[in-house]
């Protein structure tokens, strides 16, 4: 839990396999945090990542935040999330299919639903096919295992970091370089 003092806000998002989104975030100014981990499943207790990735406990593969919104806002943190993976495909990123790569933004109070929601109609005509993202209140997040915690940093060379997560950082950077950190 943030302190209730604390200026700092949470937001949790999938955008197919949290390797890639962690990645793209841990770019952004204003980001303090970021935790790869499992979301909007029904299985009872702390999922696995092998469970998770059976499809059968419904969880998504997400990405929990915690920024500052004085210096990067939800708003764009959305538009970042929502042009740096393919938020028209249904349980799909790239060669990454199942309900666990779902893209989904899960809320943390009524404001973020609304922004989520203005994002949504703001986009709606910039992809040539329907955003089909869910918008769902979180409910419960857990913490994925050790190994996939800032997996790209440790893992450059590796072939899916090479392949996959290496240039949907240069279209960040590409996109967004007045928001990163990272140049």
């Amino acid at each position: 839990m943030l302190e209730t003092n604390s200026t700092l806000e949470r937001a949790t998002f999938g955008g197919g396999c949290f390797w890639c989104t962690e990645a793209v975030f841990q770019e952004v100014k204003g980001i303090q945090k970021v935790i790869s981990g499992y979301s909007g499943g029904n299985a009872p207790g702390k999922p696995t990542y092998r469970e998770v990735c059976s499809g059968l406990t419904g969880h998504a593969e997400v990405i929990q935040l915690t920024f500052d919104p004085k210096i990067i806002s939800y708003r764009d943190l959305l538009l970042i999330f929502m042009t740096t993976h393919d938020p028209t495909t249904l349980n799909r990123q790239g060669a990454d299919v199942g309900t666990m790569y779902r893209s989904v933004i899960y809320y943390h109070n009524k404001e973020q639903q609304q922004i989520a929601k203005e994002v949504f109609e703001a986009l709606k005509d910039v992809f040539d096919a329907p955003i089909v993202t869910e918008l769902s209140e979180l409910e419960t997040f857990y913490e994925a295992e050790d190994y996939h915690q800032d997996y790209y940093k440790t893992n450059p060379r590796q072939g899916y970091c090479s392949y996959v997560i290496t240039p949907k950082l240069n279209k960040l950077r590409k996109l967004h370089a007045d928001k990163l950190s990272v140049k």
